[in-house]
């Protein structure tokens, strides 16, 4: 997870986002981070593990994927249902992301993506 968290910081470093001190900036930083932690959190938890994790940024998009081991695509569950944790990951998803949907490749696993707006500051 810390090697995840550390790649997206230094991507959106890269990117130009660090250091702003635009609030849209921030919290959209802040929004991706926690995104991307919750679908490779997702990927450890419940499909095997990560393969690999993606950034892509356009103009007024950046999309992430997060590569895993399972061709099954992720369910939704009722956060703190019954004696397990969690369960918050795809409502947290949902909420923060403009869309997000899941790629199945046939023997091969799933590719999990995201899609957030790009501040209008750092466009």
């Amino acid at each position: 997870m810390a090697r995840s968290r550390t790649f997206i910081r230094n991507t959106l470093h890269a990117y130009g986002w660090s250091g702003s001190d635009d609030e849209q900036v921030i919290l959209t930083s802040d929004d991706v981070l926690l995104v991307a932690v919750e679908l490779v959190t997702n990927a450890c938890l419940h499909a095997g593990g990560p393969v690999e994790l993606r950034v892509v940024r356009t103009t007024d998009l950046i999309r992430i994927e997060v590569d895993d081991r399972s061709e099954e695509p992720p369910l939704a569950r009722a956060p703190h249902s019954g004696t397990r944790p969690g369960g918050h990951g795809l409502h947290i998803i949902r909420r923060l992301t403009l869309d997000w949907g899941v790629v199945v490749h046939k023997g091969d696993g799933k590719t999990v993506w995201v899609d957030m707006p790009v501040p209008e500051a750092v466009r």
